[in-house]
């Protein structure tokens, strides 16, 4: 048969299809899909878990001007593909490339920026609403969200004042039973109970006040089509529940939905995983924190572990394993994570709330009100932290620094290796009296032999790591490995004149060392992977105008921009803070 995904780059081409000819678009997009992502990576088996609903909504209604959102955004590479991008599509998550997921800017088909989840019931409501307002009463507002991101408190916000709205809006439920973590919690359950067609009680949505109508098999386009061009002439909030299965179309993707999430590289052709090298390498800092907190969990019963939906990702999965009554998946909830973890500790337990840095700004009232003012020693562990490099804007962990070191009573600290790690979390564990935040990187450290015996660390002090004679670098976390990076570029002779000292807390601050490098040296550089705004050399240059020093300090951070998409070395050498950039600056400054 003639290759048809050749001739569509527009949902206008896509229209021109016969619908007995549509299935066989689909299996060329998952071939498309699997051939590109195999080689560039990205997120592999939540868009082709929604290839046939991708297809059916642009068939069925008329983007851009009806008005799609795709909740999170894993999901919207048919979307992208079937929209204007594909002969771009191999950039995808690339430097000056597409984004990988849905962006205004992009195409005036993302309708809504997204990369968190459960925003696209609200947004897609308030564009609904608008769309009355101006008294277009034809335009149709869809929002497709998964299983896993619709148990998230916004999306309940979102449903309950959507249910008692007479707008132009359908809510599709992509449900595949996961997230990238198997989806958890009661309305997982009740969702399972409607699909096997054994829930007794009544339809939730309908409570809301939504029409709804399902369960449909999300793979089956005749029927998928049919049930959308029905529901685009039912006036107000709908509600359709589609059963998918994530991955559908490869085997292995299937089979192990949790790995294909973003698997990486791997063979396009067989759909297997590359083999991993055997050369030994520094574990993730993931990994360290996984490990070390089942270790410790072993002589300390109080330890309890939290994540709202990143076993994996964060590497409490080995706790879940170790001590499944201590350590819980609260799903996609990170306000509730974070106030179970101060509730938890009023009673005397230790939380390890693990919370990537990105998905923390979600929860900031709960820091603040729950936590901090109450003074609850609950142990942040906040994974991601700094760029992260392919995932672009939405994810870059860039601002924890800014936005916690405002709050009192909070400790915030970040540490230079895989050995720091252990050491604070060893230290968090025995007893503080305050809330600690512990923040560190995507990716590995640089320790072979990380699994050193434990040592208590003080409070808010830091450690010089080398002497010298003109300059002083006061550097935050694993930034210290770029510092020492860029000082194997220099002389013996220029390196003899920089001191190098690893500041480890951004609250409190080591004074005593501080007051010592601002009255020892004219020229002062603080170097973070976090904003310059509001961040650690903020905190620096305050403390030298309180106290009155007229050293020159300069900040070495990430501006006031937000950071897209790239490989990690890639934004740092376009920000100035790769070795090489900083070198030379060393160097200008000597």
């Amino acid at each position: 048969m003639t290759k048809l995904l050749q001739h569509i780059d527009s949902p206008k081409d896509l229209r021109t299809l016969a619908k007995e000819d549509l299935p066989f678009l689909a299996k060329e997009l998952r071939e498309f899909i699997i051939q590109i992502v195999a080689t560039k990576e990205g997120h592999l088996g939540a868009s082709l878990g929604v290839v046939e609903l991708t297809i059916a909504l642009h068939y069925v209604f008329n983007t851009p001007e009806d008005l799609l959102i795709w909740d999170v955004g894993h999901q919207a590479y048919v979307h992208k593909i079937l929209t204007e991008r594909k002969s771009q599509f191999d950039t995808n998550r690339q430097l000056d490339g597409l984004s990988g997921f849905p962006k205004r800017d992009e195409s005036k088909y993302d309708a809504f920026g997204v990369g968190h989840s459960s925003t696209s019931i609200s947004a897609a409501l308030g564009m609904a609403i608008a769309s009355k307002l101006k008294g277009d009463f034809k335009k149709q507002h869809i929002a497709v969200i998964g299983d896993a991101s619709i148990a998230s408190g916004m999306a309940f916000e979102g449903l309950n004042h959507a249910g008692v709205t007479d707008t132009n809006l359908l809510v599709i439920l992509n449900d595949n039973a996961i997230g990238i973590d198997p989806s958890v919690g009661a309305l997982k359950m009740y969702l399972t109970n409607v699909k096997k067609g054994t829930q007794k009680q009544d339809n939730i949505f309908e409570a809301l006040n939504f029409n709804y109508s399902g369960p449909i098999d999300g793979h089956d386009l005749p029927k998928v089509i049919s049930e959308l061009e029905r529901l685009k002439t039912i006036p107000g909030p709908k509600f359709l529940h589609l059963i998918t299965t994530k991955g559908k179309g490869l085997k292995q993707a299937e089979l192990d939905q949790v790995k294909y999430h973003a698997p990486g590289k791997f063979n396009a052709l067989t759909g297997d995983l590359f083999e991993k090298s055997k050369t030994v390498v520094p574990p993730k800092f993931q990994d360290v924190f996984g490990h070390t907190i089942v270790e410790l969990a072993k002589t300390n019963g109080k330890i309890i572990g939290i994540t709202p939906a990143m076993p994996t990702g964060s590497s409490l999965k080995h706790m879940m394993k170790a001590f499944p009554e201590r350590a819980f998946d609260v799903g996609i909830a990170e306000q509730h994570a974070v106030t179970l973890s101060a509730g938890l500790a009023t009673q005397g337990f230790i939380p390890f709330c693990n919370i990537y840095s990105t998905f923390l700004q979600r929860a900031y009232d709960q820091i603040i009100h729950d936590v901090c003012l109450q003074n609850l020693p609950v142990i942040f562990c906040l994974d991601r932290a700094g760029l992260v490099g392919e995932d672009g804007a939405t994810h870059q962990g860039v601002f924890d620094l800014a936005f916690l070191r405002c709050i009192p009573n909070l400790i915030i600290f970040a540490p230079r290796n895989e050995t720091e790690l252990r050491n604070i979390m060893f230290t968090a564990q025995m007893g503080l009296d305050h809330p600690i935040a512990i923040r560190y990187p995507r990716g590995r450290g640089r320790e072979l032999d990380w699994k050193q015996p434990f040592s208590t660390l003080e409070i808010g002090k830091g450690e010089p790591l080398k002497t010298g004679a003109k300059i002083a670098i006061l550097s935050i976390g694993t930034m210290a490995y770029n510092v020492e990076d860029a000082l194997h570029l220099l002389t013996l002779e220029q390196q003899n004149d920089i001191a190098v000292f690893n500041m480890r807390f951004i609250k409190p601050l080591d004074e005593i060392l501080l007051h010592s490098v601002l009255s020892t040296y004219s020229k002062v550089f603080t170097i973070e992977d976090g904003t310059v705004i509001g961040g650690f050399g903020s905190a620096v240059i305050t403390f030298a105008s309180n106290h009155q020093y007229n050293t020159n300090i300069e900040t070495l951070g990430i501006p006031d921009t937000f950071i897209e998409h790239g490989s990690v070395t890639q934004l740092q050498k376009s920000l100035g803070l790769d070795p090489e950039s900083l070198a030379a600056l060393f160097l200008k400054a000597l």
